[in-house]
């Protein structure tokens, strides 16, 4: 690991459940004729990690993990991609680490829950059995929020935003065809959303394929918001890398820049400061909600899941938990490492619930990083505890205009490090770290 202590990495991306989850330290389960079963939906940063945790905990517990996708491709780290500064390919993992650890997954998708019988029907006809369910079904996209846009529309405008490969190829292949002198624009969706600084680092690396590639060209902004997530040091971006290619246009008193409605054939967005924007590639991040299968297990609450912000068991309920994008995990934010903090979190409730033993005291963290230019990372992030009712923020941090290029670059490195440590957690594998960043 490259500039990175590993113990200190240890801290970074175990950070929370760190207690529950050293060696020794979970509580094992006096299993009699049947190995309790726990079903996990959904194979991300939350889904994976905790079938990961379980099973490691207790070998003997039996753990279904139902995935969408045999292949899950990563959000995070997506923005380089689209940059130019990573893979496709390495976006990519399958499940073969946790099978091998005796992991059932099944590739299928879970469309529908009937808590009092306790299973979970899949689109196949499976019915699965559950002890304890957990829901990490990450987002779903909300094609109505926009009118004139569709999943159809989706294939003219992507939104990428999801863990569709398919998606993010399309708009990398967008980008590079796209004529030098042509207009990218991007439509911001209102708060809350999944990665609330990830819209900006996809700015960051949109603006770099420009400025490398196609200079006469520019990316055009549309937010609903005010404000977003590690601002300052955005817009400290946009004026050093990426001056006369980035134009940013927030919310004021004066104009409304939430969308109206989009035209797909003619590539065109119209915001309610009464002004329409044509571009060449437009890049749609509409509004989100949990996943469909939440709404079936009657989990949500509006578009998200409320939690116990103690153990992130579902309030409506009974032993039912989520965790990730799709809970309500106030003040924690909606990303891979929120959802891998409270993965572990969950891991040591449900082995101290089965084995009826003393639980740890949760610990959660959250961390961050943004690549706003080769090597120049940014960073947020905050430790969590159970409070009044939400997850409380402290020892919060933040990086700040005007830092040294070596704080930044060590940033870099520190994101290379969480990547390899996360997909570890996930996916029992290792790899030797995200690629360095390709030449433009």
């Amino acid at each position: 690991m490259t500039g990175i202590d590993r113990r200190r990495l240890g801290k970074l991306a175990i950070g929370t459940g760190l207690a529950a989850l050293a060696a020794g330290s979970l509580p094992r389960i006096a299993l009699a004729q049947a190995p309790a079963k726990v079903v996990i939906v959904g194979g991300g940063a939350g889904g994976a990690t905790l079938a990961l945790a379980l099973k490691r905990g207790e070998p003997k517990l039996d753990v279904t993990l139902i995935v969408a996708n045999p292949v899950y491709s990563s959000s995070f780290f997506s923005n380089l991609y689209l940059g130019g500064l990573r893979s496709f390919a390495s976006l990519n993992h399958n499940y073969a680490g946790l099978t091998a650890l005796g992991i059932r997954v099944v590739p299928d998708l879970a469309v529908d829950v009937d808590t009092s019988k306790r299973t979970v029907k899949t689109r196949s006809g499976r019915i699965l059995g559950y002890d304890r369910l957990v829901l990490s079904p990450g987002i779903d996209i909300k094609f109505d929020s926009i009118a004139g846009y569709s999943r159809e529309a989706a294939q003219i405008m992507p939104h990428a935003y999801t863990t569709d490969g398919a998606q993010k190829l399309l708009l990398k292949r967008q980008l590079d065809s796209m004529r030098d002198g042509g207009t990218v624009i991007m439509v911001m969706p209102s708060n809350p959303y999944r990665c609330p600084p990830g819209p900006y680092e996809r700015a960051c690396m949109i603006a770099h394929v420009l400025k490398t590639k196609k200079p006469k060209s520019k990316l055009v902004i549309l937010d609903p918001k005010k404000s977003f997530s590690k601002q300052p040091v955005f817009v400290e971006a946009f004026e050093k890398y990426y001056k006369g290619i980035v134009e940013l246009n927030l919310t004021t008193e004066i104009d409304d820049f939430a969308v109206l409605n989009v035209d797909p054939k003619g590539k065109l967005v119209a915001v309610k400061a009464g002004k329409t924007f044509r571009g060449d590639v437009v890049n749609v991040i509409p509004q989100q909600r949990a996943g469909e299968i939440a709404m079936k297990a009657g989990v949500t609450q509006g578009d998200w899941c409320p939690v116990d912000p103690a153990t992130f068991a579902a309030k409506s309920v009974k032993d039912v938990y989520v965790i990730g994008d799709a809970a309500i995990a106030a003040e924690m934010p909606k990303s891979a490492f929120s959802a891998n903090s409270q993965a572990k979190v969950v891991a040591g409730e449900i082995l101290a619930d089965l084995a009826r033993k003393d639980r740890f005291p949760p610990r959660l963290r959250n961390t961050c990083w943004s690549l706003v230019a080769p090597g120049d990372s940014v960073k947020i992030g905050a430790n969590y505890a159970a409070k009044d009712g939400k997850l409380d923020p402290s020892a919060g941090f933040v990086s700040q205009r005007g830092e040294a290029d070596s704080a930044r670059a060590h940033n870099y490195q520190e994101s290379v490090a969480w990547y390899s440590s996360i997909v570890s957690d996930m996916f029992a594998k290792r790899i030797p770290g995200a690629e360095p960043p390709r030449k433009a």
